[in-house]
């Protein structure tokens, strides 16, 4: 499956790529936004690609031939050792997309899907040892309980968690589709009123929970202000409100410190075109900055 790039002419006018400039994509992916920007920035200025998943590493390495392509697999949140390393700079914008992509849900087999039967894995690095199976099998009701509710905002929080406990007492839960079952049981008629999918926010919490996602969020943001050269670009695309509210406060209070000029005074949203070609960019929220 090929992943489509979101907000793609939002982004390139916000990061706004010129020749000979140099850019960091965070969370580098297929390299779909990557790309774009080595389109615009030729013909030596290069991109530095970060991922924590190496397979997407490898599949981007397939999809772009540009030797103007610096790739590491590794976190973000070490975004100033790796240019450290790399020798990257000076460094004229930043993207972050906080999405994970479709061929991470179609085709890793790591159970980030609640469509498919798969072991509930949900790492990004398989180096890391805590999986969704962990959650679900060992943490305490209450700690499920949290999770569900903080990360993923589920209204049913003490009801699916009080079910999964109690089938864990019988059996372990092992796969994708076990969970989805559990969830079902767990709120009854509710979810057939609900516009998303009923497994959506509990497999959204667990994710977020496997992958310390706003943890490493909250951690990156001073990091990327600082290593940005002045006049650079920040270009942040969140796909939930919990990531998008971390963003939107980081970012207000450096502008009152005057560091940075907040560009986008509302989150930007997929127009109705992208849309249609690309369902998934419906909740897909663009912030951009650019630092003084």
């Amino acid at each position: 499956m090929t992943h489509i790039p979101v907000l793609t002419k939002e982004v390139l006018e916000y990061l706004d790529p010129k020749p000979n400039e140099n850019f960091i994509d965070c969370t580098v992916g297929q390299g779909g936004h990557t790309n774009l920007i080595l389109e615009k920035n030729k013909p030596s200025g290069k991109v530095l690609g970060i991922d924590l998943d190496p397979d997407q590493i490898k599949n981007c390495r397939l999809s772009i031939q540009d030797e103007r392509l610096v790739l590491v697999n590794g976190s973000y949140i070490n975004i100033k050792e790796i240019i450290e390393q790399m020798k990257f700079g000076p460094i004229n914008g930043i993207l972050l997309d906080l999405g994970y992509s479709s061929w991470q849900l179609e085709k890793s087999g790591k159970g980030f899907s609640f469509q498919k039967d798969e072991p509930l894995d949900m790492r990004y690095d398989e180096k890391q040892s805590l999986t969704a199976k962990i959650i679900v099998n060992e943490y305490s009701k209450v700690e499920i309980e949290r999770i569900l509710r903080e990360y993923g905002e589920e209204k049913s929080a003490k009801q699916i968690a009080q079910k999964i406990v109690e089938e864990r007492e019988t059996k372990k839960i092992e796969s994708t589709l076990e969970l989805v079952q559990i969830i079902k049981q767990a709120i009854h008629s509710r979810h057939s009123y609900s516009k998303i999918h009923y497994a959506t926010r509990t497999f959204q919490a667990l994710r977020i929970a496997v992958n310390d996602e706003l943890n490493n969020l909250t951690k990156i943001l001073p990091d990327i202000i600082s290593i940005l050269s002045s006049g650079g670009r920040i270009v942040i695309i969140s796909f939930h409100s919990l990531e998008d509210r971390i963003v939107k406060f980081f970012f207000k209070d450096k502008e009152k410190e005057g560091s940075i000029k907040i560009l986008t005074k509302k989150p930007l949203t997929a127009e109705s075109n992208e849309l249609k070609v690309n369902p998934r960019s419906r909740s897909a929220k663009l912030r951009a900055f650019k630092k003084l």
